[in-house]
């Protein structure tokens, strides 16, 4: 298959372009490194799918990664996706994927349990963008699915700071969240770019994770003499149910998965010798 990715150096399209050229995909590239920007309306002819991962924000931040410009943000990441999605259509590009985000149900009261079919309803500038591409997306006739997905674990910066502070004794705050390592997330992602009907919309998670168990298991690694964190209250959570993934056959890697990436992830922390 030969895929046009555009967010190849970033986060998420790290792992994806690694995980489709280990498949034997041809991969396009549609980064900084290629002279992509969002806006941009590439030639995609001859290209089989479109991956869409590229998101314009400030630095480390997506909710609230309009910054001090919000109609730049809006411009880019609303415009300019809906530019990109019309190039694709215009060169007979057979389907999309479009990186979403759990954001999109920020409005829900917490607790609330997040099926696939959930409508979006955002409550910030973040998911409002995500929630407006996945509606444009949905109306364009093209095989086309918003995989909705929650905090990406994988690459050695995520947990650093934590990571850091722990080992230096600092006291931690409570804290509960879910997460999915990157190359399950890219897992995902080229599973539904093989089926012959995939849903508008698909939700992507792995862990319900604890402060406290991930320190646990980092304080196993290092041998930490600190206090662990207190327990978070799960309650407020928003879970997402990943039934329509899992029924295509996905299966995320789990605890085990987690524990086998931390050695990765501490080798970036100073307290905790490299490799």
């Amino acid at each position: 298959m030969r895929i046009a990715l555009t967010g190849a150096s970033g986060i998420v399209g790290s792992f994806v372009l690694r995980a489709a050229q280990a498949a034997g995909h041809q991969v396009t590239r549609l980064d900084r490194g290629t002279g992509f920007r969002l806006g941009d309306a590439p030639d995609l002819s001859g290209h089989d799918a479109l991956i869409h991962c590229a998101f314009a924000h400030a630095p480390g931040r997506y909710r609230g990664g309009e910054g001090d410009d919000p109609d730049g943000f809006l411009r880019l990441n609303g415009d300019g996706t809906r530019r990109l999605f019309d190039a694709a259509l215009r060169d007979g590009v057979g389907g999309i994927v479009f990186l979403s985000s759990r954001a999109v149900h920020d409005g829900y009261p917490p607790g609330t349990v997040l099926p696939d079919d959930l409508p979006a309803r955002p409550a910030n500038l973040y998911s409002r963008v995500k929630a407006d591409a996945e509606a444009y997306l949905a109306g364009l006739p093209v095989k086309g699915t918003a995989i909705r997905a929650t905090g990406v674990y994988g690459l050695p910066d995520k947990w650093h700071d934590l990571f850091g502070d722990y080992l230096a004794g600092r006291p931690i705050p409570p804290r509960i969240a879910t997460e999915v390592h990157g190359d399950d997330l890219a897992a995902a992602i080229l599973l539904l770019l093989s089926q012959p009907d995939p849903p508008p919309q698909v939700n992507c998670s792995d862990l319900v994770l604890d402060r406290h168990d991930l320190l646990a298991a980092v304080q196993a690694l290092t041998g930490s003499p600190h206090p662990l964190p207190l327990r978070a209250n799960p309650a407020p959570l928003r879970v997402q149910d990943c039934a329509r993934l899992h029924a295509m056959g996905w299966h995320p890697g789990g605890m085990a998965r987690l524990r086998a990436t931390l050695p990765l992830l501490l080798s970036s922390s100073e307290k905790y010798p490299r490799g």
